[in-house]
């Protein structure tokens, strides 16, 4: 069968420019659907930068960007927008007309502005597009883009984020087959395929830190890094020859994988973890600070903002403007049927203004954004994703441009009031039903307490805000199992009574301090009889008795949700 051209998040090739001691991820398509012989290991290293500067971020322009007027461009030309076939995006192209270029009447049109999308399937570095000129914006996802502005700096270049584009809410999982594979705990001595420094590589590694698997346990997982020339088909492949027990993969190879292989099942993904992956735009710092740049991108951002309003009210003109203006999605509808395309929509969120208003905090919630790319900036260093390990740390406020959703927010009062308002509604109801299942992962943490006493003290108040709390705000549509635990000392019903209690203070400060729906959380008392840790045999798990007593005397949140 024929080639397909390259998918975005399909095949990611991590390659080294010397010069910028950048990686760079090439992302393809070859031959999707057709056989496979199933993916090999593959361990390759970033290499080490040979350009250690950084440079200090630009100081964005104090005036505010305006957003009336005739077109502004760079002079003559139109404001390229770096893209890959990627269903996320699709809102972009239907707001200029299903085209890759701005067409009469569209959205962007309307708005003076010219667009041009560029579609690079094999993501040069942004340092290679902004320094060629082939385009002055770029999409990454929230993690790639927390490793690639360090080595942007030390290419002595810099960008920010202006807008998230999608939020994927299911569109990526971790995936089994066999039946007793149900939690993220239960992959304690299995295989998984993945691509590694991914979305998926970083989902994973926050899905295992966050178990309460000893470290030996974690530790006995075994990722089998898929070769890059494979991409997520070979994961997919590999998947569904059994040569592996688990994988963690995206649309649309996710939902084939789903279809196709028999018994397979989603552990954990998105739908759960709906605050964890974002794509997000970047542009050039060099165009933000410009006050012709500024003027521009107000229109890019408004128009995609537009586009998906228009995209949600027609999901099948969106399916359309895909198959319209990429090789890939033609090849796919006539393979898989434009249904096919339809149905990946609902495992992501094109996200409006009231969506980026909510993920950045900007209607008085927590920021999501800037929490998940200082989570994966911290996974990734330690993980050796970096091209050069001693990168610049990047505080989250310095990767983001807000002035852009910003000016929006200020002429939509109604996007405003509406993020403001919780996104989820949760309910008692639902939470019975919810904990009828098994939980698909749980996170140990040390809250202390004083023998024999059940309050909160400072220390422990500041140990639920950093252990829990981002672990909580990660799974925003999950509910939560609150447990207290006892090592197998003392009295049982004496530590059976103590322990519901701590729990019980846990949830109620989640909830006084953080304004969690207490409908959100089960509490229960253990005790003794829950350990994570057999104290019989400390020594199988490579820890000390006390250390391992300690593991058992944890609160524990697990979490239940939609798979």
């Amino acid at each position: 069968m024929a080639q397909l051209t390259p998918l975005a998040k399909g095949l990611i090739t991590v390659i080294v420019l010397a010069a910028a001691g950048s990686v760079a991820w090439n992302f393809g398509l070859k031959d999707r659907f057709g056989p496979r012989s199933g993916g090999s290991e593959a361990t390759s290293t970033p290499a080490q930068a040979t350009d250690s500067a950084a440079k200090a971020p630009a100081s964005p322009a104090a005036a505010s960007p305006g957003s009336q007027g005739a077109a502004v461009a760079m002079p003559g030309k139109a404001l390229k927008v770096s893209l890959v076939s990627f269903h996320g995006y699709a809102p972009a192209l239907v707001a200029n007309g299903n085209s890759l270029t701005t067409q009469p009447g569209s959205i962007y049109a309307k708005k003076g502005a010219n667009i041009q999308f560029v579609i690079q399937d094999d993501i040069p570095t942004l340092a290679t597009i902004f320094e060629s000129g082939a385009a002055q914006c770029a999409w990454r996802t929230s993690d790639f883009w927390a490793q690639e502005q360090p080595n942007l700096r030390n290419a002595k270049m810099d960008a920010r984020a202006v807008m998230i584009v999608d939020n994927t809410q299911g569109g990526d999982a971790v995936i089994a087959r066999d039946a007793q594979i149900r939690s993220i705990e239960d992959l304690a001595g299995r295989s998984v395929a993945l691509l590694q420094f991914t979305p998926s590589h970083g989902m994973l590694i926050d899905a295992i830190e966050n178990s309460s698997l000893t470290a030996r346990k974690k530790e006995s997982i075994k990722t089998v890094f898929i070769n890059v020339e494979e991409g997520t088909a070979g994961v997919r492949a590999a998947f569904e020859s059994n040569n592996v027990d688990a994988a963690v993969l995206w649309d649309p190879d996710l939902s084939l994988a789903l279809r196709n292989a028999k018994g397979a099942h989603v552990v954990y993904s998105t739908k759960t973890a709906t605050n964890l992956i974002f794509d997000v735009m970047v542009c050039d710092s060099r165009i933000l600070d410009s006050a012709e740049g500024q003027a521009m991108v107000q229109k890019f951002v408004e128009g995609w903002m537009d586009g998906v309003e228009a995209a949600k009210a027609d999901p099948d003109g969106a399916v359309e403007a895909l198959v319209k203006t990429q090789e890939f999605f033609k090849l796919l509808a006539d393979k898989e049927g434009r249904p096919f395309i339809k149905s990946l929509f609902g495992n992501l969120v094109w996200t409006g203004v009231e969506d980026n208003a909510r993920i950045l905090g900007l209607a008085g919630g927590p920021n999501h954004y800037e929490r998940v790319y200082r989570r994966f900036d911290e996974i990734y260093r330690k993980a050796g994703a970096l091209a050069n390990p001693n990168s610049p740390v990047i505080t989250p406020q310095d990767s983001f441009d807000y002035r852009f959703i910003k000016a929006i927010l200020a002429r939509n009062s109604a996007a405003s009031a509406a993020a403001a308002k919780p996104k989820e509604t949760f309910s008692q109801t639902a939470l019975q039903e919810a904990a009828k299942t098994d939980a698909i992962v749980t996170k140990p943490v040390m809250v202390g307490f004083a023998s024999g006493s059940s309050e909160l003290t400072k220390r422990a108040q500041k140990t639920v805000d950093t252990e829990m709390v981002p672990f909580i705000e990660n799974n925003g549509k999950a509910y939560f199992e609150v447990s207290g635990n006892s090592d197998s000392t003392g009295a049982r019903e004496v530590n059976m009574r103590l322990s519901e209690a701590r729990a019980r203070a846990v949830v109620g400060y989640l909830a006084s301090q953080w304004e969690f729906p207490s409908e959100r959380f089960k509490i229960v008392g253990n005790g003794p009889d829950r350990p994570l840790c057999n104290e019989a045999n400390a020594a199988a798990e490579g820890l000390s008795m006390e250390d391992c007593r300690a593991m058992n005397r944890t609160t524990r949140v697990a979490v239940y949700g939609g798979r």
